[in-house]
């Protein structure tokens, strides 16, 4: 899949109406290991690294083939569901244009390698793209880093080739 159509599935799967049409959301949903995290509405964990705390973009170049970024088209209409205590904005990113969502100031990305929901394979995660190192975390439906108890991704996968664990 490029990245292109990576993003607008994600784009697609976190500004998707509300059963009462009442504009966009993003879920959370329980993890083994994470506790309550926030989810697109395709399920799929959202992920921020502690280098983009400030809202500073890090992630550009060959990290996006690795870390979706979650794009919405606006941020009129922005909410979460219940639960989710943290407040969605967006961001605007500067290398491909696009308008990125934030919780709590925080971008947010999905991980490629997380093939289906309830996955978490990129919490507690480090990698190095263009000298830049990065350790990702699943966002808590609180808008804390949550990490899992009992370690990284895990030891097999495809060939993700970036960071810690054996991907």
């Amino acid at each position: 899949m490029t990245i292109a159509r990576a993003q607008a599935a994600q784009e697609h799967a976190v500004t998707g109406s509300s059963p009462a049409g009442r504009g966009r959301r993003a879920r959370r949903a329980a993890l083994a290991g994470l506790g309550t995290v926030l989810v697109n509405t395709a399920g799929r964990t959202i992920y921020s690294p502690e280098q983009e705390a400030h809202g500073r973009i890090l992630c550009t170049g060959s990290c996006l083939s690795f870390w979706v970024p979650v794009t919405v088209k606006s941020a009129a209409g922005l909410h979460t569901a219940g639960g989710v205590t943290g407040v969605l904005g967006t961001i605007h990113r500067r290398d491909d244009g696009l308008t990125q969502l934030t919780y709590n100031g925080r971008p947010l990305y999905t991980f490629q390698l997380d093939h289906a929901p309830g996955q978490a394979h990129g919490s507690n995660f480090s990698d190095s793209f263009g000298g830049t190192s990065f350790t990702w975390q699943a966002v808590t439906a609180g808008g804390a880093a949550g990490a899992p108890a009992g370690g990284a991704a895990p030891s097999s996968g495809p060939g993700y080739q970036g960071g810690a664990g054996s991907y």
